[in-house]
């Protein structure tokens, strides 16, 4: 190993070791008092052993993230025998990864505390999936990118059943484990295919094969198609989007927003990465696929929005159609403003749906989860300021200015209007339309219904505070998106250059 090589994975190395400490750390750490005579206690889960767990891993989330974002200024360099690379690209995505994670733990904690599920092991759980999304992120080989996907799907899934006591929550767990495993099957098969044609791993080699032009064609294109469903199945966009609907619904909502938030920034990497990178000479054949995609989820999810009483399994919907504008953004091949779009979209998406769910988590308290329309009638009767912070979210989310979705549809729009994709680009305001209602219609919840039960807000006065700042950062980056603009494109920008 050379010292550029541990140089790279650096950060990747500090998680995965204090994750593991963290771990066997918790079992000895027993509390002050004297055990009940009789009572067995569990020593891995005593409050001690989670509060230290939970302060040490906020820490290290707060570095992971300045560490990375001082990073997005380096050149891009291949490591590890060309197994990993970092590079602009790379390095801002994590550094939002991480942020991602580290506030929604924040949200999380007393919702947690109120459900018993506040334990040293969900922390790790979504610690070692943090540490798969910057493997996938960051991989130069199909082999990395693999094993960075499943270690981000395999603690997910032991997330979503970690509530067992929910048949909801063990029938989530269940159907995400077969369609997640069916996917990585797809996935895997379409590597093999390419692996197959072109006699490497290497994402890099296997661009060079792929662009000569006595390569096979038709295994090549067959192998796409598994690849492509793979992507899809991981975006959760139609019609691979079966899971979406049940397992944001039957998860707890730290989970769900665990799965909703920093997963959509690796699955956009794992797109990136595959279909720009490593198979741009194959692009008349996988644009068609992602028009497709991206129409059917616009249109059937925002449709189906609409039916929607419960809040999470609503933005589950939502969510299959933000991603169909994330496609959108892949069309435009050769254009990094484009890219960028997509890039911008994915990240400002994430930062909304933070604010979404820990809205939802701070409205929750012990024996009672906000997850229903009924549960935010009569919101700014009661609490003006978070049905603010709530408004703000659904505007953005509807794309209506001057909310920082509004200026991440536009950027879609426009690139796909630069790239003569202009029917597309009606199709994707038609469905942005539809969506709006559905949006406003949780305003008028909030701000016309009057009150039918007890509203009362849960949560440290830290997680009220990040919640505040993350409705204003929307609200600020909406009306002065430039700087946002200009990182993504820059790092698009310097990591096509040295790639």
């Amino acid at each position: 190993m050379q010292a550029f090589d541990l140089y790279a994975i650096l950060p990747e190395l500090v998680l995965l070791v204090v994750a593991c400490l963290l771990l066997v750390i918790s079992v000895y750490i027993r509390e002050n008092h004297i055990a009940t005579p009789g009572i067995e206690q569990d020593v891995f889960h005593t409050p001690r052993a989670v509060s230290f767990v939970y302060f040490f891993t906020i820490i290290l989330l707060g570095y992971l993230t300045f560490a990375y974002i001082s990073r997005i200024s380096d050149d891009s360099l291949v490591a590890m025998n060309g197994l990993f690379q970092s590079d602009p690209l790379s390095n801002l995505l994590k550094a939002c990864s991480c942020a991602a994670v580290l506030v929604s733990l924040i949200y999380s904690k007393q919702y947690l505390k109120d459900r018993s599920l506040f334990r040293p092991d969900f922390i790790v759980l979504a610690l070692l999936a943090l540490l798969g999304q910057m493997v996938l992120i960051s991989g130069a080989n199909l082999l990395t990118l693999y094993l960075g996907l499943e270690l981000m799907a395999l603690p997910t899934y032991a997330l979503v059943a970690m509530r067992h006591s929910s048949e909801k929550s063990v029938e989530a767990a269940i159907k995400y484990f077969i369609l997640g495993a069916l996917a990585s099957g797809f996935l895997l098969y379409g590597m093999s295919m390419l692996y197959g044609v072109t006699g490497s791993l290497d994402l890099i080699e296997i661009f060079k094969v792929v662009a000569d032009p006595r390569v096979n064609h038709l295994v090549m294109a067959f192998g796409l198609v598994f690849i492509v469903a793979g992507l899809a199945f991981k975006l959760g966009v139609v019609p691979f989007h079966m899971w979406v609907p049940d397992v944001y619904q039957g998860a707890p909502t730290a989970v769900t927003l665990l799965i909703a938030a920093a997963p959509k920034i690796a699955a956009f990497a794992l797109l990136f990465r595959l279909l720009i990178n490593t198979l741009l000479p194959l692009m008349g054949d996988w644009q068609p696929m992602l028009v497709i995609l991206a129409l059917l989820s616009l249109i059937v999810g925002n449709v189906t929005a609409i039916a929607q009483t419960n809040l999470k399994r609503m933005l589950a919907y939502s969510a299959i159609a933000q991603m169909g504008f994330v496609l959108l953004g892949m069309l435009s091949v050769f254009d990094d403003h484009a890219f960028s779009a997509s890039v911008f979209y994915a990240i400002t998406y994430v930062l909304t749906t933070l604010g979404t769910f820990g809205l939802l988590m701070i409205l929750s308290r012990k024996g009672y989860d906000c997850e229903t329309l009924d549960g935010l009638k009569g919101l700014n009767k009661i609490h003006p300021w978070y049905a603010f912070i709530g408004l703000i979210m659904m505007f953005s989310l509807a794309g209506i200015p001057p909310t920082v979705g509004f200026a991440a549809k536009l950027g879609v729009l426009e690139a796909l209007v630069d790239a003569e994709h202009t029917f597309l680009a009606v199709i994707a305001v038609i469905a942005s339309l539809i969506g709006a209602f559905y949006y406003l219609r949780v305003v008028k919840v909030m701000y016309f219904d009057e009150p039918e039960h007890e509203m009362t807000v849960s949560g440290s006065g830290f997680a009220k505070a990040i919640l505040g700042l993350n409705g204003l950062l929307v609200l600020v980056i909406g009306i002065v998106p430039a700087s946002l603009m200009t990182i993504c494109l820059d790092a698009m920008r310097r990591t096509l250059l040295g790639s």
